[in-house]
C-alpha cells in the first residue's frame, strides 16, 4: 500500500506556496481516496482544473502517478509543473538555461518548487532508466543550488552509485 502524499511541512505551510480552502480539500479528499486510483486521479485533475497555477497540485499529481508506476505520467506532469513554476516565478522553464543568479533558489514559492520538482525528474529519469539524462539534471542542480535545499545529492548518490555496479553503466 502506498503511503500517502503528504504536501504539509512541520509547521503546517504547504512546501511550496499556499493553497486555497477549497483547493487543499480536493487534495486531502484525493489522499483519502488512494485506494481507489482513478478516484483519486479525478480530484486532482479536478483540484488542477479549478487552480492551474497552484504549484502542489503539481507535486500531488506527478507523486500520484509515481506511486502508480505511471513514469511517462508522472515526467509529463513535472514537466508542466516546471513551465508553471517558471512563469510564476518569471524565470526561463529551461532548466539547462539557469544559473545560480537566475533567481533567488532559496526563495520559498516557485523556486523552491521548481528545485523541487527538478530532483523528481532527475529520480523518475533514473526509475526508466535514463541515468545520463537524469545525471545531466542533477549537474544543473549542483550548478544553480549548491547548498543542496530540497536534497537532490541523494538523488545524484544514487545515480552516481550506479557506477558500482555489475554493469557500471
Amino acid at each position: 500500500m502506498d503511503r500517502p502524499v503528504e504536501l504539509r511541512m512541520s509547521n503546517g505551510r504547504m512546501a511550496f506556496g499556499d493553497v486555497p480552502e477549497p483547493i487543499d480539500d480536493l487534495l486531502r479528499e484525493a489522499v483519502q481516496a488512494r485506494d481507489e486510483p482513478k478516484r483519486c486521479e479525478a480530484l486532482l485533475w479536478e483540484a488542477h482544473r479549478r487552480a492551474p497555477k497552484v504549484l502542489p497540485v503539481y507535486y500531488a499529481l506527478y507523486k500520484f502517478y509515481f506511486n502508480q508506476k505511471k513514469l511517462t505520467e508522472a515526467e509529463r506532469v513535472a514537466r508542466i509543473g516546471l513551465d508553471a513554476a517558471a512563469r510564476a516565478g518569471g524565470f526561463p522553464a529551461d532548466w539547462s538555461r539557469l544559473t545560480a543568479s537566475t533567481t533567488d533558489w532559496a526563495a520559498a514559492g516557485p523556486a523552491r518548487f521548481f528545485l523541487f520538482t527538478m530532483k523528481a525528474l532527475a529520480f523518475i529519469e533514473l526509475r526508466r532508466h535514463n541515468r545520463a539524462d537524469a545525471l545531466r539534471i542533477l549537474d544543473k542542480m549542483a550548478e544553480i543550488d549548491p547548498t543542496d535545499q530540497v536534497g537532490y545529492g541523494t538523488v545524484a548518490a544514487l545515480a552516481r552509485g550506479l557506477d558500482a555496479g555489475p554493469e557500471g553503466n
